[in-house]
């Protein structure tokens, strides 16, 4: 972490706290949200079977929509956990520095861009985002 300054760690903080807090009041949104339009009590009511497949692919996108939003909640969490150990900014598979134009771009970052691609052509059919 000795790679950063003070001030690059304390904007980068912040900025992984704000996004924190956003995330959060997202899932929030996402979860109240689905509990006042009740898509399976909308495909209850309609007898139609284009009705029901609407409703079903609705509750399913609300769900895979807060799904991705708590692994970037994860992310954020995870990244502030690793500036307390001192271990943020540390490529986790090389151990080198991640610049911190990299950080500053993908503030979670776990890896350098080198290890990144290469973990990218490994486990593609994981279908994460890249870098």
């Amino acid at each position: 972490m000795n790679h950063l300054t003070q001030q690059e760690l304390d904007t980068l903080k912040q900025e992984l706290t704000e996004q924190r807090a956003r995330l959060r009041d997202e899932i929030r949104s996402h979860l109240l949200s689905a509990d006042t339009e009740q898509y399976s009590e909308l495909a209850g009511q309609v007898h139609d079977t284009g009705d029901e497949a609407i409703a079903d692919l609705l509750s399913d996108v609300n769900t895979a929509v807060v799904g991705r939003l708590i692994g970037e909640l994860r992310e954020a969490e995870g990244a502030l956990q690793r500036i307390s150990t001192g271990a943020y900014g540390v490529c986790e598979d090389c151990g080198t520095t991640i610049p911190f134009g990299r950080l500053q771009a993908y503030p979670t970052a776990t890896r350098c861009v080198d290890d990144q691609e290469r973990h990218e052509k490994f486990y593609a059919e994981e279908n994460k985002p890249t870098i």
